[in-house]
């Protein structure tokens, strides 16, 4: 399988881990061998609930009964969609009451600018340096690393960048502009929160000029920070919201939401302004609808919060130079990108996964499913620990 994998499957890098997965479950994947992997990364935040959730599941299964695609999106009533968008909105400011669902994170990036160039009428962006927004052609116009995107030129014009938690760079948000996009907190970069209220500031000068505010929650979002939306821990509220990943529970989704009086401009002028075949599947829905259902009914946000404080108790070593991060979306730095790259490739043969961050290569991303317990928190950590006075013993 593996000759077969690396021969027909376009690849993303020229060494992939590679594992062959036989099965999942809960916070473990297993290999053909039936190895079991205790799972630190949950498909990069995306396996909120972890793996093969039995609600989450059973929502599939029912939906299946019924009926799959049947129609472009927006065309037909179909009930998991049309619920799932009913709870986004029961669960968001009054302003953010209107979702549009896609297929992915940057799709759902893609119609935020749309979105925000058609209801203001201007074309400026301003983005971040070191943010990462997707990988299609606009979402990676906004994302703030040259070296990934100059093959790729020429991307979408007039695109500006400022730095996070500067407030200086905020001087640049004027008049021209349409909006602002940021993370949250910024994910490829290292997991950084913003301070000094900066988020509230940033939000004040787009109302100042009239530029919109679009938050990518595509990581932070569904629970992971210890609240269902990270900027809900910031003391500020976008005016467009994009979300995917976590939202799923392991279905591939993406959504952005705004008030409906902004996201009616792209209904006319001209007609299906943002269109899509697959997005508000119905099987995905369902699987969203009750993702966010099971997360925002128990107590799982709430752990998240004292799960965190474990992971920063246990994960004292001299080789961990700080942890980044809120909730379940924690990044362990390390002094290099050798020692995090040994760590994640050790790991993983004793049982363990854990993955890099896209440009923090000193980091080690700790994303597990919401649903991970202290005792598999303390086994992982453990397995870290070990490793990491493996690698010290050679200093």
């Amino acid at each position: 399988m593996t000759s077969d994998f690396l021969l027909y499957q376009a690849q993303t890098t020229p060494h992939p881990l590679a594992m062959e997965v036989s099965h999942a479950e809960g916070c473990y994947v297993y290999d053909t061998n039936n190895k079991a992997y205790l799972d630190f990364v949950a498909g990069v935040s995306a396996c909120s609930l972890g793996h093969r959730h039995p609600k989450v599941v059973k929502a599939i299964k029912d939906q299946l009964d019924k009926y799959m695609h049947v129609m472009v999106y927006g065309e037909y009533i179909q009930e998991p969609a049309v619920e799932l968008a009913k709870i986004l909105a029961d669960n968001l400011p009054k302003s953010l009451e209107c979702t549009y669902l896609v297929n992915s994170g940057t799709e759902a990036i893609e119609g935020a600018l749309k979105l925000a160039r058609r209801a203001t009428g201007r074309s400026q962006i301003i983005a971040a340096h070191h943010a990462y927004h997707g990988n299609t052609m606009g979402s990676m116009s906004v994302m703030g690393y040259e070296e990934r995107k100059q093959a790729f030129r020429p991307l979408i014009p007039d695109v500006n960048f400022i730095t996070f938690n500067n407030t200086e760079d905020l001087k640049q948000i004027t008049y021209k502009t349409a909006a602002v996009i940021l993370e949250t907190i910024q994910g490829g970069a290292g997991f950084i929160e913003p301070h000094a209220n900066y988020l509230t500031k940033v939000r004040t000068r787009c109302d100042e000029v009239g530029a919109l505010l679009i938050l990518d929650e595509v990581q932070p979002g569904i629970g992971r920070t210890g609240k269902l939306f990270g900027f809900e821990h910031y003391n500020c509220i976008p005016d467009i919201l994009v979300t995917g990943k976590g939202l799923g529970g392991g279905m591939p989704i993406g959504a952005f939401t705004a008030s409906r009086s902004m996201m009616q401009t792209l209904q006319e002028f001209p007609k299906l302004g943002h269109i899509t075949t697959f997005g508000g599947h119905p099987v995905i829905a369902a699987a969203a609808l009750a993702t966010v259902k099971e997360i925002t009914e128990s107590n799982l946000m709430a752990d998240a919060l004292e799960k965190e404080v474990l992971f920063r108790s246990l994960l004292v070593h001299p080789l961990i130079t700080e942890i980044r991060g809120r909730g379940l979306m924690l990044a362990a730095i390390t002094p290099s990108a050798e020692i995090a790259t040994e760590l994640i490739l050790k790991a993983q043969g004793k049982g363990l996964i854990l993955f890099w961050l896209l440009f923090e290569q000193k980091a080690i991303r700790l994303t597990p499913p919401l649903t991970i317990t202290e005792e598999e928190i303390i086994e992982g950590c453990g397995i870290i620990l070990d490793i990491l006075d493996d690698i010290s013993a050679k200093f």
